[in-house]
């Protein structure tokens, strides 16, 4: 030992006398006195999140002379300003670091400098990127850099004198993150001019130990010689002799207090656990890393292991996700390779799983939201520094695609060049997804390692430590959302996301080889009894069914007879307590001592003291579940009281289950096999997996599509420029010349992106990936057959079930293509029916309550049946089911959201309408054909299947089709004076002298208001065509009325928008930004479709009753008919001419969309309405007795019993409807006879 003392003292440093420098020498964030606004500043004063407008922060240490660096890592990619600031500058929430006089910044989010004035300097930063600041107070300037390459001098001359001093600074917005190191940890980019100083005589030592235990371990003892040997380090063994232990022992006495050093571990043993590995080979070839951990954990203290396990793995996750990218992702891999390594010890294992999951600010401990990163590959915002020009030396972008996703162009419209780019280009495409495979198979190492499930020789296997840390994660992700300290954020999530699967699926198939019967992770399903036995944490997440502990008191019953699990209820009451502190001690109380992990038990943070994760958690800890067991059926049932366990508290027992108990799998109803599936484990895994889809994941797959759609707008814009090119006049060399500008501006935008969006395809959007994806959409599938075959039970399910198998299909339709095809998936058609089904029986489920998921379930329905693929896997679904599910669409429309329910409907008749085949609205083709291509008219796919069920229905059942009927009529009579009401507004505001701006709400109302107009009426027109019968056929009680009630509504939208020179033509001419849809041809095709077929297509009795009908309606105008082909309203005497010049809507002059064969029945309808009229007005009544007292529009033919009073037959069936009582006298009407003596007594029907 004294030699060993001598050793390590010979040569000692000498301090570091810098000058230049005040404040303490280890440098930290001033969380004291040095900042403003809120921030949220790490345990270890050096990491900080914005949590406010803009709040800043200073370090505790300043410089006045001599050069200082500082770098600062890069956690999110948004608005900051980094640099230097004097104590005298004062922030606030509007102005920080760079905003007065004394402070300098650089802002890598708008590429800009800040010293009171901006201007434009640097590179854009991302997350991942290190910034380095500079300042040299010899020279008065100050530099950046960015991922150790200079930036340039930011500033130069800047103020330097007696009293001035510079602070390190930052200014952040809300939500953004960094961290610095200001020399506490090796610089990653070294400099010599670190804020703090290095604990050089520290290194100096650790390095020396570090040499003779190497040597230690190079050398061996020949006992037959009696002298030292040299042998090859890597072939040590911890059982060789007692000597070399000893020796080693000596040195770890010395060694073991300096790797608790954060700067000593990653500046020394890091590298020198990475140059083992550096010779290549698998990391199973280096059995020596795993020997050195053995050694750690036999010579050095517990708590000496444990920090120094912990600061390595902070110091590889540090140095992985701040490691540039480069074309063979070498950093990225290097790292990984340690981490398997490190990982591939079981102790070090288990310590550093069973540590994972503490809270983020905590600080001490080596948590899984920063671990998440090893498993994150993040993305190149600059293409040149990654090497992704040498990788993809030649790009190419797809040009324009359809709704489904498909590139328009035929591949054998290509031309040879385009045809040699492309491939050149797939080609650089897959060298670059080989590369990442490299790393995601070494991210899906690591995982499997974390679920090993045989490691118990040294206390629990580590898979059971992960299922509940993971548990933990997924807790705080889904009860913080919002709070920025604690959410994992999504791009990180959708790459754990997938390595997990890998994971999981490589496990469960290994099972399935071992034990035959269970089921393939093909087939892989959560089964029901997870959602409602309590083994499983749920947090406060909404069920299908509502609140759980509604549920218990609700099911209580149906649990106990389909699952044989009675409810305590001491339980039900314990929900209801307010007195968390109660409940928790009595929760320690009956903590069972087999459930402490690792170290001791946990202990619950303080986070949990929020009131909505207080009530989930207390209810979780004090829930007491009573279980009968089915199994004896001669001999009453035992009551097992069995305690719901907190996430920490459950043992590998509790999970799998053992000698008749079932574990996560307890309370199987009869509707479920009783066969072995898989793990018990890996199914609350998979249960995980569904939930963090949700979170998180969809999200972030939406949003990263946004470089595909700039790609497709850029590759459209350099098209456009190059035609402009070709038309430009040589006259004009001026505008060539801009336009050859702009057209290299776009092709070097476009080759940037090209290349950005290979590597996104291959990282997120790859086959692979989509496979992941469908598999997922496949086990939420399953889960919800399952749920629901379990009856009642099915409102236990959680509802982000449902929302990830919606959201899933429409991430695999829209996110993956055109590079994937949803069509090349396995079982493609089976799995959309089976999705189908799923939609069209839960979209009016009664089990269901939450109005957000109803709503979700009737959009996704609505969005099914616009493609032909997906209308076609509905018309696949068992006829019972299509049935049930149109009788659900033609429920009444009062009291329900009813507009989706229309679309719906309207959606299966597109196509097959009066002039509806169009899939851009005509009228825009006209004014704007740049704007005609909205996205929410797809090509038409009616389904005649479905509209013969619909028939069927409505022909069959006659109280439906009038009350459905009735409330499509209420409903358009509403959204027509609505739409009416509203564009009167608009003219108003339109015609004040004042300048005025209606309000784009208001607008888009008004817009929707009249497309509900027109989808209503094309529902009528829908059901006028498949049953005419409901309005003609007057045997049915209610079909007179509804004649006239139509044809009353038919009447007053034709003169609202046909009149000359009315309300609705001046608001359309107006062409105000979001009326866009508002126009003549919509609302008149749909009306005309109506008419053409009550009174052209119908047979001679229903048509002449059409005819009678709408001639005695008082609103009916003859030249509102006339209108719909150009004909003009006869000139009134004394009236003006109309201008010469003025442009009639006129279905002629949309020959594209009205065939022949449609315009020759208006001009027949015309010819027979204009004969009809006449012959009206011929045979009208003379006398006014004879007109009804009600309406005086139509002739008396109806007399109420028993007061005698009269009307017509329209007036008293509709009052009617909704009341019993005489228009005149009040007496209750028993029946309604003919007015002509037919004595025939009509049976009221009530509304």
């Amino acid at each position: 030992a004294a030699h060993l003392e001598r050793l390590l003292s010979e040569g000692e440093p000498a301090e570091d006398g810098r000058e230049g420098r005040l404040g303490p020498s280890t440098v930290v964030l001033d969380h004291t006195t040095g900042f403003e606004g809120l921030l949220f500043v790490d345990d270890d004063l050096l990491g900080v999140i914005g949590h406010s407008n803009f709040s800043s922060i200073r370090a505790t240490t300043c410089v006045f002379k001599g050069k200082w660096i500082y770098e600062v890592l890069i956690s999110s990619q948004g608005l900051m300003q980094i640099g230097w600031c004097t104590l005298d500058c004062r922030f606030n929430q509007e102005e920080g670091v760079g905003d007065t006089p004394d402070s300098y910044a650089y802002d890598g989010n708008r590429v800009r400098k800040w010293n009171v004035t901006t201007t434009n300097y640097g590179k854009s930063w991302a997350a991942g990127d290190i910034v380095s600041c500079l300042i040299d107070l010899d020279e008065g300037t100050i530099t950046f850099y960015l991922n150790g390459q200079s930036l340039g001098i930011a500033f130069s001359n800047i103020k330097m004198g007696p009293g001035i001093a510079y602070f390190p600074a930052i200014s952040l917005s809300f939500k953004e993150s960094v961290a610095f190191n200001f020399g506490s940890r090796p610089l990653r980019y070294p400099f010599q001019y670190q804020l703090s100083d290095p604990p050089t005589a520290d290194l100096l030592k650790a390095n020396r130990l570090l040499g003779y235990i190497k040597n230690v371990l190079s050398t061996t003892i020949d006992t037959q010689e009696g002298k030292l040997v040299e042998k090859d380090i890597g072939e040590w063994q911890l059982q060789g002799d007692p000597t070399v232990l000893v020796t080693l022992a000596h040195i770890f006495n010395y060694f073991a207090p300096l790797m608790c050093k954060v700067y000593l571990v990653e500046d020394v043993l890091m590298n020198f656990l990475l140059s083992i590995l550096e010779g290549g080979g698998s990391v199973e070839e280096h059995p020596l890393i795993q020997q050195l951990l053995d050694l750690f954990w036999l010579l050095m203290e517990d708590y000496e292991v444990n920090e120094c396990l912990k600061q390595l793995m902070m110091s590889l996750l540090r140095a992985y996700r701040f490691s540039p990218i480069i074309p063979d992702l070498g950093f990225q891999i290097h790292y990984l390779r340690l981490t398997t390594a490190i990982l591939r010890h079981e102790k070090s294992r288990k310590y550093l799983l069973s540590n994972s999951l503490r809270r983020f600010l905590n600080g001490d401990t080596f948590d899984v939201l920063r671990s998440v990163v090893f498993f994150y590959i993040k993305t190149p915002l600059r293409v040149k520094e990654a090497g992704l020009e040498e990788l993809i030396p030649t790009t190419w972008w797809p040009t324009r695609f359809d709704k489904e996703g498909k590139d328009e162009r035929d591949p054998r419209e290509e031309s040879a060049e385009e045809r040699l780019r492309r491939r050149a280009y797939e080609r650089g495409c897959q060298r670059l997804k080989k590369r990442i495979e490299v790393v995601e198979e070494l991210q899906i190492q690591i995982l499997r390692l974390m679920l090993n499930s045989k490691d118990k020789g040294t206390g629990e296997a580590s898979r059971y430590i992960f299922l509940n840390k993971f548990r933990k994660f997924l807790q705080e992700n889904a009860s913080n959302r919002g709070n920025p300290t604690v959410l994992c954020p999504p791009e990180y999530m959708v790459c754990f996301l997938h390595r997990l699967i890998a994971a999981v699926r490589s496990y469960w198939d290994e099972g399935k080889r071992k034990i035959p019967g269970t089921v393939p992770s093909e087939e892989a399903y959560v089964p029901p009894q997870l959602f409602y036995n309590g083994k499983v944490d749920y947090f406060d997440l909404q069920r299908l069914g509502g609140l759980l502990s509604h549920l218990k008191k609700t099911l209580k019953d149906d649990l106990a007879s389909k699952a044989n699990i009675i409810i305590d209820p001491a339980e039900i009451q314990a929900t209801s307590m307010d007195d968390l502190d109660e409940d928790e001690e009595s929760g320690a109380a009956q903590r069972p001592s087999g459930a402490t992990a690792m170290g001791g038990a946990l202990a619950r943070p303080s986070w949990l003291s929020s009131p909505t994760l207080g009530r989930a958690n207390r209810f979780l800890s004090t829930a007491a579940v009573s279980l009968m067991t089915p199994r004896r059926p001669l001999v009453p049932p035992e009551k097992v009281k069995v305690r719901t366990l907190t996430v920490e508290q459950r043992t590998e027992e509790d999970i799998e289950g053992s000698h008749g108990n079932d574990g996560l799998l307890l309370g199987r109803p009869p509707e479920e096999s009783d066969h072995t599936i898989t793990e018990k484990s890996l199914l609350e895994i998979l249960d995980g997996i569904v939930m963090m889809y949700n979170l998180s994941v969809h999200q972030q797959l939406g949003k990263m599509v946004v470089v595909s759609d700039d790609v497709h707008e850029y590759a459209v814009a350099l098209k456009d420029t190059e035609e402009k090119i070709a038309r430009c006049p040589s006259k004009r060399p001026d505008i060539l010349e801009e336009l050859q500008k702009s057209q290299k501006v776009f092709a070097e935008k476009l080759n940037h992106l090209s290349r950005r969006l290979a590597w996104i395809n291959a990282a997120i959007y790859s086959k692979e990936k989509m496979l992941d994806v469908y598999w997922l959409l496949r086990v939420c599938i399953r889960t919800i057959e399952h749920a629901d075959a379990t009856g009642s039970l099915f409102a236990f399910t959680p509802e982000f079930y449902l929302n990830v198998a919606m959201n899933s299909y429409s991430a695999l339709k829209n996110y993956f293509s055109p590079s994937n095809c949803m069509e090349e998936l396995p079982g493609y058609e089976d799995t959309l029916t089976q999705l189908a089904a799923i939609l069209a029986k839960h979209f009016a489920d009664p089990r269901i309550v939450g109005t957000d998921i109803k709503d979700s379930l009737m959009q996704a329905l609505a969005s099914y049946v616009c493609y032909p693929q997906s209308l076609r896997a509905v018309e696949r679904i068992p006829e019972e089911q299509r049935v049930a599910m149109m009788r659900n669409l033609l429920a009444p429309y009062e009291q329900r959201p009813w507009a989706q329910t229309n679309w719906i409907l309207v959606r299966l008749w597109r196509g097959c309408g009066f002039g509806y085949r169009y899939t851009r609205l005509p009228h825009l083709l006209k004014t704007k054909p740049e704007d005609a291509n909205l996205p929410s008219l797809q090509k038409p796919c009616p389904s005649l299947l479905l509209q013969r069920h619909m028939a069927e229905l409505l022909g069959q059942d006659k109280d439906m089709a009038a009350s459905f009927l009735n409330s499509v009529l209420n409903q358009l009579n509403w959204a027509f004076s609505e739409f009416i009401g509203m564009i009167q507004e608009i003219q108003q505001a339109a015609e004040r002298p004042e300048r005025n701006f209606v309000d784009t709400r208001q607008l888009k109302v008004c817009a929707t208001c009249f497309d509900l107009s027109v989808s209503l009426l094309r529902v009528l027109e829908m059901t006028v065509t498949l049953v005419p019968e409901i309005f003609l056929d007057w045997t049915r009680p209610s079909a007179e009325l509804l004649l006239r009630r139509l044809a009353q509504l038919l009447n007053q939208v034709l003169n609202r928008v046909t009149a000359e020179r009315n309300l609705f033509d001046r608001v359309v001419n107006l062409r105000l930004p979001g009326l866009e849809s508002v126009d003549h041809y919509p609302i008149l095709v749909a009306v005309t479709g109506i008419l053409v077929r009550i009174l052209v297509d119908g047979e001679r009795q229903g048509v002449s009753r059409a005819a009678a009908v709408l001639l005695s309606d008082p609103c009916f105008q003859l030249h509102s008919i006339q209108h719909l082909l150009g004909e003009s309203e006869p000139a009134v005497a004394g009236a003006p001419p109309a201008p010469s010049e003025r442009k009639h809507f006129s279905l002629h002059a949309y020959t594209d969309y009205i065939s022949t064969e449609e315009k020759r029945k208006v001009e027949q309808m015309l010819a027979f309405l204009t004969e009809e009229s006449k012959q009206a007005a011929a045979s009208a009544p003379t006398s006014e007795e004879d007109l009804c007292p009600i309406c005086y529009a139509h002739p008396i033919s109806a007399v109420f019993k028993p007061c005698s009073h009269k009307s017509c037959k329209a007036c008293i069936n509709q009052h009617l409807m909704n009341n019993k009582d005489c228009f005149f006298c009040k007496a209750t009407i028993t029946g309604v006879e003919d007015y002509r003596g037919a004595s025939t007594l009509a049976a009221m029907q009530g509304a």
